[in-house]
C-alpha cells in the first residue's frame, strides 16, 4: 500500500461474533434532554427510508421531537458555514459523508462521541472526537443482469479494459466518492500512483460515459438498459432494485471504496443534551437495528446487515475505508485526474 491515507480493513471474524452489551443511556442526560424538548438533525438520509422511522422511534423513546431537514452532503455544508458565521446556529446534530471534515475546519463541530459506541472498532470513531460512523456505504460496479449474461460480468480492475465493455460504462461525473474521484482514488490507493495512473488512462479508451446524476441514478440508467456497467454505485442500492424485480446486480471486485457516514454534534448547539442523546440513541444497538431495517449497513458488527454478503468482512470481499478527513483531502486532486484524463 503505497498512500498512507488510506487503509484495507477486513472486520475480525472474532470481532463479529462480539455481542454489544445491554447499554442504557445516563439518566442525568436523558432528563437534561427532556427539557430541552426537541432537537434539529440535518440529515442526508432518505426520509421515508431512514429519517422518519428514525425520528419517530427516539421520540416514542424519549418524548422529544425530532425536527429533521433533508439535504445532500455540500448542502448540509454549506447550510451550518453559513448558520455558523452568522452566529445563528439552527442544527443539534448533522450527518453526511463529506459535511464533517470540512466543517471540523472551520470549527463548526462539537466533540462528543457516545458511549454507546465505545464497542465499536475505532476505525468507526474518529480520534480526535467529531464524529462516529453510523452506516457503510460501499461503492462496486454495478450491471443490467438482461445484458451482461451471469458469470461474465468483470470481477476485477483488468476485466473493465475488455474490449467489449467499451462504451457500455457509465458513472457519476461529479467529485465525490460516489463518482468518477471516488474510483480513481481507490485504483491509485491500490495499484500506486505509477501503475494507478497507467491503468486510469487504459480506462479512458473505453469510453466511459460521465453523468451529471447521482451513483444512484447512473444505476437507475444501466438498469433501464441505457449502459451495461455502472462503476462505483452503492452495492445495496443494487439489491433493493433486485428485490423489486430489475435486472439489477452488483460485483464484489476488489477492492470497493466503503465510506462512512458519520454524525456530529453542531457546534453552539442550541440543543446540545438532546442532540447528544440522540446520538447515542442512533450509535446504540437499537438505533443500529433501524439502520439494518432501512437496508443500510449498520457499523455495529453486532447487527447483521439483511444481506451481510453487501459488508466487507461479512461478505467475502476486501474494501478500501476511507475517513472524512482522508476524502477532503483528496477529493480535488482526483477531481482533477478525472478532469484531466476522462474529459
Amino acid at each position: 500500500m503505497k498512500h498512507a491515507f488510506a487503509r484495507s480493513v477486513i472486520a475480525c471474524a472474532a470481532a463479529l461474533l462480539v455481542c454489544a452489551p445491554a447499554y442504557a443511556a445516563n439518566e442525568a442526560l436523558i432528563q437534561a434532554a427532556r427539557k430541552e424538548g426537541q432537537l434539529t438533525w440535518y440529515t442526508t438520509q432518505i426520509v421515508n427510508q431512514f429519517a422518519r422511522p428514525a425520528a419517530e422511534a427516539f421520540q416514542k423513546k424519549y418524548g422529544i421531537r425530532v425536527n429533521y431537514v433533508r439535504a445532500d452532503s455540500n448542502e448540509v455544508t454549506l447550510r451550518l458555514q453559513n448558520e455558523g458565521r452568522a452566529g445563528r446556529v439552527q442544527a443539534d446534530v448533522f450527518d453526511g459523508t463529506g459535511a464533517t471534515a470540512a466543517l471540523k475546519k472551520d470549527k463548526f463541530v462539537a466533540k462528543y462521541i457516545p458511549e454507546s459506541a465505545d464497542r465499536l472498532p475505532p476505525q468507526f470513531k474518529d480520534k480526535d472526537g467529531y464524529w462516529v460512523a453510523t452506516n457503510l456505504y460501499v461503492l462496486t460496479p454495478g450491471f443490467n443482469t438482461e445484458l451482461v449474461k451471469a458469470g461474465t460480468e468483470p470481477q476485477t480492475f483488468q476485466d473493465l479494459l475488455d474490449p467489449k465493455w467499451r462504451g457500455k460504462i457509465a458513472w457519476n461525473s461529479s467529485v465525490t466518492p460516489s463518482g468518477a474521484a471516488g474510483f480513481i482514488g481507490v485504483v491509485l490507493t491500490h495499484m500506486g500512483e505509477e501503475k494507478g495512473m497507467t491503468y486510469l488512462r487504459q480506462l479512458s479508451g473505453q469510453r466511459v460515459t460521465g453523468l451529471q446524476v447521482a451513483a444512484r441514478q447512473v444505476l437507475d440508467q444501466v438498469i433501464a438498459g441505457e449502459y451495461a456497467i455502472a462503476l462505483n454505485i452503492f452495492n445495496n442500492h443494487a439489491v433493493i432494485s433486485a428485490s423489486k424485480g430489475a435486472p439489477s446486480a452488483w460485483i464484489p471486485m476488489e477492492p470497493s471504496l466503503a465510506v462512512f457516514s458519520c454524525l456530529s454534534l453542531t457546534e453552539g448547539a442550541p440543543r446540545p443534551n438532546a442532540g447528544k442523546l440522540f446520538i447515542d440513541f442512533l450509535m446504540s444497538e437499537e438505533g443500529q437495528k433501524l439502520y439494518r431495517d432501512a437496508d443500510y449497513l449498520p457499523v455495529d458488527p453486532a447487527v447483521s446487515p439483511k444481506d451481510p454478503a453487501l459488508r466487507p468482512g461479512d461478505g467475502s470481499f476486501k474494501a478500501v475505508f476511507m475517513t472524512p478527513e482522508e476524502i477532503f483531502d483528496n477529493l480535488p486532486k482526483w477531481g482533477a485526474i478525472y478532469k484531466d484524463i476522462f474529459r
